[in-house]
């Protein structure tokens, strides 16, 4: 028996020797079979892929060489202006906003609910100089001011193209936010060319729409690219529950032209065509038994306006201004406003189930139309 255990003993550790020698030749043949192979295919994709080094990364510029390059020209904004209470009694309330230096002889852009009604105008240099401004011109209808200081070879900020902002461009908007000094935020080129109620009898115009943050302070001071030129002049936050991170900025495209009527003629001139409008909507459709469903229905012509001389009336529906249709509101006043004053431009308008045409002559728009 002790010989027949030790005969088994020998012949499982003589074929455990054979099979694991098999497997160990076996998985040896796999591995350089395998090694091989991944040799081979790291050789071949060696040869058609490079690796960049970090000075071929293309790398974004500094947010704080934009800052840095912009910030001299960027002033804080202190006005007073006086109030008066329910019951009659007056107090000086004070207020903070922002503005930017466009000419080494002292000129500042700034928004114009920044310093309308003040009785008293501050401004602080990034340097910490103090000077007394006084207004050049306001234009509510953009809200744009000019205002100025008596000062000598002030640096100037270098005024941008926003018709090439891309949406996702990025962005800085520098500012006297919340009053507490010169700030910056960074953020991206939303959306362009938006137009934004922001009062009951104000619409603004070609607005870039960022997500840099606009606070309060922050109204008047400049938008700039990454090349650190003024692309736009921050001016609304978009304040809504719902709403978070939305702000805007006139564009330098729609302000300059307003901003040169300032400074060289103390007031902005904006063509006049003297009607009030409505939406051509269901409501309209219904209630005023409308055979079409497009343009723009007129509710008011303005005494002696060119609308009346050119012979609108009240509940026609302009189709059309200076060649082209109008579908919105937004069409009819954009298409005047880059009209000029004194231009002859035609109108296509509904009225009695016909289509007729028009011409009026545009002039300027009234203080108080």
């Amino acid at each position: 028996m002790k010989k027949i255990g030790f005969l088994l003993i020998s012949v499982l550790l003589i074929l455990s020797l054979v099979f694991g020698t098999g497997c160990s030749i076996i998985a040896s043949e796999v591995t350089e079979k395998e090694t091989t192979t991944v040799e081979n295919t790291t050789d071949t994709k060696a040869e058609s892929v490079v690796i960049p080094t970090s000075s071929q990364l293309q790398v974004l510029p500094s947010i704080a060489d934009v800052v840095a390059t912009v910030k001299p020209s960027v002033v804080a904004i202190n006005t007073e202006i006086t109030i008066t209470d329910f019951f009659n009694r007056q107090s000086t309330q004070e207020a903070a906003g922002s503005g930017w230096i466009i000419s080494e002889d002292g000129y500042i852009v700034t928004n114009n609910h920044v310093v309308a009604d003040a009785q008293s105008i501050t401004v602080i240099l990034d340097d910490g100089q103090v000077y007394i401004a006084e207004i050049v011109g306001r234009d509510p209808l953009t809200d744009l001011a000019v205002i100025k200081i008596e000062a000598q070879n002030l640096p100037a900020a270098q005024v941008g193209d926003s018709s090439r902002l891309r949406i996702g461009d990025w962005v800085v908007a520098i500012g006297n936010s919340l009053g507490l000094g010169i700030r910056a935020t960074q953020g991206i080129v939303s959306r362009t060319d938006i137009s934004l109620q922001v009062d009951t009898n104000q619409v603004l115009y070609g607005l870039i729409e960022t997500d840099a943050a606009i606070n309060p302070g922050n109204s008047g001071g400049p938008l700039v690219n990454l090349a650190g030129e003024v692309i736009g002049i921050n001016s609304v936050k978009q304040v809504q529950v719902e709403v978070e991170g939305v702000g805007y900025a006139i564009s330098t495209e729609e302000a300059v032209p307003i901003i040169e009527q300032l400074i060289n003629d103390g007031e902005a001139s904006h063509p006049y065509l003297g009607v009030s409008l409505y939406p051509v909507d269901q409501y309209v459709i219904s209630n005023f038994g409308l055979t079409i469903d497009h343009g723009v229905f007129v509710v008011t012509v303005g005494d002696n306006s060119p609308a009346a001389k050119a012979g609108l009336k009240p509940q026609d529906v302009i189709l059309s201004f200076n060649g082209k249709e109008v579908e919105t509101m937004d069409d009819l006043v954009i298409g005047i406003r880059s009209a000029k004053i004194g231009q002859e431009v035609e109108i296509v308008y509904w009225r009695n189930n016909e289509e007729n045409t028009t011409t009026a002559i545009l002039i300027k728009r009234p203080t108080s139309p």
